[in-house]
């Protein structure tokens, strides 16, 4: 990179940890965010050496996409920008942030996709991992940028890396030892427009694999599982919740056991696991299959596996209030994501939901409440269109509030002793907050200073 000029296109943290990693390997920098209200001296004083960072605020001069080697694009940019065309068309070419960290990553990958569930695995398979060699990584769309980390990695290094569609519709260069395909559920379709646009996204992440390689899907999962069937330059392993399989990671009898060659191996008690919901027992599946596929005795997974008390923000419990237990699925960002934390809630629920419109429908949430919500506290763009929904369904205990503190007030007047309270809002958070993560502690906050 050394000489190089790069744009770097979103000053967000994916485009920070780009444009440092950049400046360390020797190229300059043009570092462009169309937000015309961001503070230039709050950004450079990111950089040490800010001198080698120019700033494009508002709009990138056509100059400035004549002078640059390199586009290297933030993930939630979308691709058909007027910006990014000119780029495109002026044969500049346009990589992601994970497709800078590979360049430069020298450690053993296992890269983990999905609609649901990438959070939680990813965070097992890291902390499995870290139990095992305690340098290993936790990096990708979990939070922290790979290319925090890419260019101080080194051989044999462990890393757990979640990866979304975004990401891998930039990426060219990613060779996973491990993928993992968790599930496949409509979600992002204001991006992709069709299912099958945003699962061919998804199936990205094999695409530099070979046989030596291990591509591990859920059996349980027929979307999964018919691309899996079709898939030939990498080794499928399959994992289930729901089947004894040939070959594979299932639950026999309560416990989970791999077979391999007509080997069994038993990992553990299905009762030691942690966290809730019997999507959970698959998202440990999926972390079996991965990490004694990257080498990991089953002694540490089983260790690693019963410590693991879940993520932030993923059906993670706040308080108990006047015998109410409040829940923050504030990751729970699309319809089949909520259907998984309503489902493991084991009374009468007040659901707070609404948010971003991704263009989802919500029919099977709806659905899925099974008698089991008592109300459904709406907010956000989709309130109305969640509203119609549900009555669709004649489902018409639902109430309208205009923000998530009024919500959480909502839920303390009402619920009763026994009752839960959960934000699993299933949809983003992009109308009201910055990100799901400050959504979720807001929510906790909230609950917090309830008068006790």
């Amino acid at each position: 990179m050394k000489g190089k000029k790069v744009i770097v296109a979103g000053a967000g943290r994916s485009g920070i940890r780009s444009t440092e990693l950049l400046l360390r390997q020797g190229a300059d920098v043009i570092l462009f965010d169309q937000n015309e209200a961001l503070d230039k001296e709050k950004l450079l004083a990111n950089f040490d050496q800010p001198e080698r960072v120019e700033l494009a605020i508002g709009a990138l001069p056509v100059e400035k996409i004549r002078e640059a080697d390199l586009m290297v694009i933030s993930p939630g940019i979308p691709l058909d920008t007027p910006f990014v065309n000119r780029v495109r068309d002026a044969e500049v070419p346009i990589w992601g942030e994970i497709e800078l960290a590979v360049r430069f990553n020298k450690g053993r990958i296992a890269a983990i996709t999905g609609t649901n569930g990438k959070t939680t695995t990813t965070s097992l398979v890291g902390a499995i991992f870290q139990a095992y060699k305690a340098d290993s990584l936790i990096v990708g769309n979990i939070g922290t940028p790979f290319t925090q980390f890419a260019d101080a990695t080194h051989e044999g290094q462990l890393i757990s890396a979640e990866i979304s569609p975004f990401q891998l519709d930039t990426v060219y260069s990613l060779h996973p030892e491990v993928s993992a395909l968790l599930n496949l559920t409509p979600d992002h379709l204001n991006r992709y427009i069709t299912f099958e646009n945003y699962c061919d996204a998804k199936m990205k992440i094999i695409e530099n694999q070979t046989m030596e390689d291990a591509f591990v899907v859920n059996y349980d999962d027929p979307e999964v599982r018919k691309r899996a069937e079709a898939v030939t330059n990498v080794r499928v392993v399959y994992f289930s919740r729901l089947h004894e399989l040939e070959e594979g990671v299932f639950v026999r009898n309560g416990e989970i056991v791999v077979r391999e060659k007509g080997q069994e191996e038993v990992i553990m008690p299905v009762s030691e696991i942690r966290i809730l919901g019997g999507h959970n027992v698959e998202n440990v599946l999926a972390a079996v299959g991965i990490t004694r596929n990257m080498g990991v005795p089953a002694d540490v997974i089983r260790k690693a596996v019963a410590d693991f008390k879940g993520v932030e923000h993923r059906i993670e419990y706040v308080r108990t209030l006047h015998g109410v237990e409040y829940y923050n699925d504030s990751k729970g960002t699309n319809p089949d994501a909520a259907i998984k934390a309503i489902q493991a809630m084991t009374g009468p629920t007040y659901l707070i939901g609404g948010g971003y419109n991704k263009h989802n429908t919500y029919d099977e949430w709806i659905e899925a409440f099974d008698g089991k919500v008592r109300s459904l506290v709406l907010l956000g763009e989709t309130a109305e269109a969640i509203a119609e929904c549900a009555k669709q369904h004649d489902f018409r205990q639902f109430v309208f509030v205009d923000t998530l503190e009024e919500a959480v007030r909502y839920c303390y007047e009402h619920a009763k002793e026994g009752e839960k309270v959960l934000l699993s809002p299933a949809c983003a958070s992009w109308d009201m907050f910055k990100d799901f993560e400050q959504r979720g502690e807001l929510f906790k906050e909230y609950v917090r200073n309830l008068e006790g």
